[in-house]
Parts: structure tokens; C-alpha cells; sequence
């Protein structure tokens, strides 16, 4: 094994195990720690597949830093109303397509099911992360998460993050 092949599966792993952590946050509904994988300064933002393609800059949902992060969760626990329901994501097809000093950036598919408190479940959504991922203080953190759904059609709000 080459020392470049070791160095490429050991960030594959990290990124994988930040990835891991990320979506057991949410399925786990341990909401107030979402912002904490990201930078202070990170952007997280939700679009569809077509706004994508057509370069329309619309957002679902858009959140700059981890302030406004935080306020979402703050704003959903104690101001916004819905049915109550869980999520359990899939994490697929992980593609690291660069490394470099702006930070390692990838792609990889998603997809997320959603049980309702009467027990029905459903296919929520699924389609695509594209992250721009730093290291800080030896820690992997999303800088920048795009996340591309696959159908501009949602039958609730977006209220926890994807």
C-alpha cells in the first residue's frame, strides 16, 4: 500500500465517520449540537435539483454561521408547529473530488425516511450533499453544505435539517 493510498482512505474514513456523526445528530434529534459541524462561519443551504441546473440562486432553506443555525433549532423547539416525526437518514457513494487549501470538497447521495408518531413511514426525500469540508483544530467541519433534493416537491415543512 502507497502512502498516498493510506493518506486517501484515512480521509475517506474521517470524512465517512464525519458524515456518520452528522446524520446521527439529526436522527437522534440531538438538534442543538447541528451547528457544532460546522465552522463558525459556515453555510448550510437546501435547493432543488432543477433550481440547481437552471443556476437559480433560491434557496429552501438558507442558514450563514452557526448563529443562524442555532436560531433555527431555537425557533423549531419552541416556536414551530408540526406533527411530530423522526428521521432516518442513508448516507451513499461517497466522491472526493479535490483536495486543496480552501479545504477537500464531495459529493455523495442521500436518503432520508421519515416515520411519523403513528408509525408510517415514507421515503422524505433523498438526492445529493455537495460539501466543502476543513480541518479545524484537527476536527473535519463543514464549511460549506449544499444539499440538492432531488424534487422540488415537499409535503411538509423543512423543519430538521437534512
Amino acid at each position: 500500500m502507497t502512502t498516498t493510498l493510506a493518506n486517501d482512505l484515512s480521509l475517506r474514513l474521517r470524512i465517512e465517520a464525519l458524515f456518520a456523526d452528522y446524520v446521527q445528530c439529526i436522527d437522534d434529534d440531538a438538534l442543538e449540537q447541528w451547528p457544532d459541524f460546522f465552522t463558525g462561519d459556515g453555510v448550510y443551504r437546501v435547493t432543488s435539483r432543477e433550481n440547481l441546473s437552471l443556476g437559480l440562486p433560491v434557496c429552501l432553506v438558507y442558514c450563514e454561521g452557526r448563529g443562524m443555525m442555532a436560531d433555527r433549532i431555537s425557533a423549531m423547539r419552541t416556536a414551530n408547529i408540526f406533527e411530530p416525526h423522526t428521521y432516518n437518514h442513508s448516507i451513499s457513494a461517497l466522491k472526493i473530488l479535490s483536495v486543496a487549501v480552501d479545504g477537500i470538497r464531495t459529493q455523495s447521495n442521500f436518503a432520508v425516511f421519515r416515520t411519523m408518531a403513528d408509525g408510517n413511514m415514507s421515503l422524505f426525500n433523498c438526492g445529493r450533499y455537495m460539501d466543502r469540508i476543513v480541518e479545524d483544530n484537527g476536527v473535519l467541519k463543514l464549511a460549506d453544505r449544499l444539499v440538492v433534493l432531488e424534487s422540488r416537491r415537499i409535503d411538509t415543512l423543512l423543519v430538521i435539517p437534512i
